[in-house]
């Protein structure tokens, strides 16, 4: 039996995020060392931005249904 990888949340990603900036803006990497972590940061905020916007569609959705106050 595999196991499943935990699932990302967006707290988890964000703080990834969050880690990534500080150690780019550090300054003391190399150069490819430093595009890599800039690459891993565009596809930790692009999974990011996903997350929100699948929380603001199902926002949208329950208000649509009445199921939440306006």
């Amino acid at each position: 039996m595999s196991e499943q990888p935990p699932v990302a949340t967006y707290e988890m990603l964000y703080s990834q995020l969050q880690a990534l900036v500080i150690r780019l803006e550090g300054g003391e990497l190399p150069l490819e060392e430093s595009l890599q972590l800039y690459e891993e940061g565009l596809q930790l905020a692009a999974a990011c931005q996903r997350l929100l916007d699948d929380a603001e569609l199902r926002i949208e959705k329950l208000q649509i249904s009445g199921l939440t106050p306006d």
